[in-house]
């Protein structure tokens, strides 16, 4: 069985108490409510990791991670943070390669490679995320840019450190466009990216990749999403800052 999960994404938003109280809502209405054995993660900004896994202790159905992390081990990179700093703070994931990192920093497939090899490295899990512009899939080359982000940024990997990684699928153009993807559509890709790592390293490498969704997940979609065959569980941005919409997400495994 592939591990379901729901992973909430803060971006740059809470500060550092209403990041603790947030977290501590989520935490104890998942306690109460979550009865199978999915995975949620909480990825928030750095400032709140180490007390989010604080207060995580004892609550094994929530886990902690990081939105992003520099490719070198250490160094002269002023206002960077190192996946060796991450992984001290008790943090279990990292996001990499996210659409507004690659959009507004430039992060190419070469660099997320080298963040991927430095994240496994400290024993964190990478959440690596690949997806399509409206462009490219107007233009319908959205099947080849996904392959391409595949191939450059983690199928160097060798199939042992390969099953150490999740996926995440964010369909770019249906995220604050008006256009919304459809369940069959999202379905359609995760189908693919499955198809893409059974042909690179083998069907049961791909049968056990846990591959997120990442486009406007909500309470009111994500059962419907969730049922499709390849979808494992979320990404969530939005949502995953009110305690009740995140949980009940979290839920649809239940």
């Amino acid at each position: 069985m592939r591990k379901k999960i729901v992973a909430g994404n803060w971006k740059m938003n809470l500060d550092y108490n209403e990041g603790l109280a947030l977290f501590s809502e989520i935490i104890n209405i998942v306690n109460d409510e979550i009865t199978g054995t999915q995975q949620a993660v909480i990825c928030s900004p750095f400032i709140h990791i180490h007390s989010l896994v604080q207060l995580a202790k004892g609550y094994n159905k929530v886990a902690v991670g990081a939105q992003n992390a520099h490719q070198a081990e250490s160094g002269a990179y002023t206002g960077e943070i190192s996946a060796k700093m991450i992984k001290s703070t008790g943090a279990a994931y990292v996001i990499l390669g996210h659409s507004e990192r690659r959009q507004y920093f430039g992060e190419t497939n070469a660099l997320l490679a080298q963040k991927t090899d430095t994240v496994l490295k400290h024993d964190l899990t990478p959440i690596f995320c690949i997806g399509e512009t409206l462009q490219e899939r107007e233009t319908e080359t959205h099947f080849d840019v996904i392959k391409t982000q595949l191939v450059e940024g983690i199928f160097h990997l060798n199939a042992e450190d390969f099953g150490k990684l999740v996926i995440a699928y964010e369909p770019v153009w249906a995220i604050g466009t008006g256009v919304t993807a459809t369940s069959a559509q999202a379905q359609e890709i995760h189908e693919f990216i499955r198809k893409e790592i059974a042909a690179k390293y083998n069907q049961e490498v791909a049968d056990a990749t846990t591959i997120l969704y990442g486009g406007s997940c909500n309470p009111k979609n994500a059962a419907e999403l969730f049922a499709q065959g390849d979808i494992d569980g979320g990404l969530i941005g939005g949502a995953s800052l009110k305690s009740r919409d995140f949980v009940d997400i979290v839920k649809t495994f239940n």
